[in-house]
């Protein structure tokens, strides 16, 4: 009777072991489920009115920066209004001049130039999507770049504006169409997104107001520096500003729409206490 119940024991353990292995294979998330956590679930919530105010806020920037942006264009077009700024604020960067300036503001200028600052933007989206538990906002950042430049690439030709005289130009001659700036809207994408990307994600408004006035200091710095360079008219800086505004505006709206869901109290505190949210790191 004791090798029966052996044999019993022994059918019934193999009888079971491909069940639990089963139950391990099932347990393990789909190669398309792994994608979509990866790259696209990036979840967060808040309140019907704080979400309401996001998208007031990307409508706000659309609007803002397309009728900031034809106001500026018909100037350009009629040569009135506006476009009569661009002498003057040349005349004042010209007199200005100095040589430590002018090697500061070169400097400047290769470093948010058409060579580095795309390896800039490279490296910080692939290290910002190796290391980041989402890989959203890193895909998001790209994105809004791309859609920069794609701009830039269409209407400068079309709109074909000569840049200031060839002798005016401090770093090299630029053939180029002079509205509008791509080295402005580059900077100005890039920190602006950027910045929304990161601290749209805190709770913390000083940090993130700071972060902004910063990245909008250097926005400024970038036109100043285009223009004393002698490479664009103070209005082509402007018209690009505002069009970087249009970019944040669809990447706040598309970001809104894709990761906000609008929770209970007790969500909107869980969500509240992620590692993000106070600027630590979101992987833990």
């Amino acid at each position: 009777m004791a090798e029966p119940e052996a044999g019993t024991q022994g059918s019934e353990a193999q009888g079971t072991a491909p069940t639990e292995a089963g139950d391990g294979d099932d347990s393990r998330p789909g190669r398309w489920q792994r994608f979509h956590e990866r790259f696209i679930v990036e979840e967060r919530y808040l309140s019907s009115r704080a979400r309401r105010n996001l998208y007031v806020t990307a409508a706000a920037l659309v609007v803002v920066g397309l009728v900031g942006f034809f106001v500026v264009l018909d100037s350009i077009l009629e040569s009135d209004d506006l476009s009569y700024i661009d002498a003057p604020v040349e005349a004042w960067f010209d007199s200005g001049r100095d040589d430590w300036l002018t090697v500061f503001m070169i400097v400047l200028a290769v470093g948010f130039g058409p060579i580095a600052m795309p390896i800039i933007i490279l490296v910080t989206t692939v290290a910002w999507g190796v290391f980041a538990k989402h890989a959203w906002r890193p895909l998001l950042l790209a994105g809004g770049m791309i859609l920069g430049v794609i701009t830039v690439q269409l209407l400068a030709p079309l709109i074909a504006r000569d840049r200031p005289p060839a002798d005016e130009m401090l770093f090299g001659y630029d053939p180029s169409s002079s509205f509008p700036s791509g080295h402005v809207m580059g900077v100005a994408d890039f920190l602006f997104i950027g910045t929304y990307l990161v601290f749209s994600r805190h709770r913390r408004p000083v940090i993130t107001t700071l972060a902004f006035i910063a990245a909008a200091v250097v926005v400024l710095l970038t036109a100043a520096c285009r223009i004393y360079l002698g490479y664009h008219w103070a209005t082509d800086a402007l018209g690009s500003i505002f069009l970087s505004l249009v970019v944040l505006g669809l990447v706040i709206a598309v970001d809104t729409w894709r990761t906000v869901r609008v929770g209970t109290a007790d969500q909107i505190a869980e969500s509240d206490r992620r590692p993000e949210a106070w600027g630590r790191d979101e992987r833990r």
